[in-house]
């Protein structure tokens, strides 16, 4: 089973060994994994944006699956890209499986960056839009996606002190995954 890792990660200053520990926990359990960083492109040229898009847009058509990494990134809540790439695989009708490394409800997580106040029966933020108040750890879309189109969120039962190299949670999605394998 050939698995697309899909998340933030790509972004970090050590994105391509984070890249070969998943792959190699991957490799452990018998699956691939496709990391977005693979992919060998030229910053510099000028069309280097689109051919990342299709780089990693080929990379999922060829895998069976997608691990995400949904922990909040630049805000309260998941990665667009990464968001994207989920609902790209739940489209195709791909395995989707994904974690994020802070569990928290995503209101509480709103509440860490700005102030939220109650408005007739609803939350609103600073900003006075409403706060999605489901009691879910991410958006509804992203949540329930998941537990259609494959297994619903992996979260760890604590954060963990470095939520960008803790890969518990991710080797858990991995676990999953093999045994799907095994199954079908």
């Amino acid at each position: 089973m050939k698995i697309y890792l899909a998340g933030p990660d790509v972004f970090l200053p050590d994105a391509v060994e984070i890249g070969r520990q998943k792959a190699a926990i991957c490799a452990r359990f018998g699956l691939v994994g496709l990391y977005p960083l693979d992919n060998a492109i030229d910053l510099a040229a000028d069309d280097a944006s689109r051919r990342i898009f299709a780089g990693n847009e080929a990379m999922m058509d060829q895998a069976d699956a997608v691990i995400a990494n949904l922990t909040p990134f630049r805000g309260a809540g998941a990665d667009p890209g990464t968001v994207y790439e989920l609902g790209y695989m739940a489209g195709r009708g791909k395995f989707c499986l994904a974690y994020s490394n802070d569990g928290a409800v995503y209101t509480d997580r709103v509440r860490r960056l700005m102030d939220v106040t109650s408005e007739n029966g609803r939350l609103v933020d600073a900003q006075g839009l409403t706060v999605e108040d489901f009691g879910l750890p991410d958006n509804l879309m992203m949540i329930h996606a998941l537990e259609l189109h494959g297994c619903p969120l992996v979260t760890p039962a604590a954060m963990p002190i470095d939520v960008w190299h803790d890969l518990a949670a991710f080797e858990t999605c991995v676990r999953m995954a093999a045994a799907r394998a095994i199954t079908t």
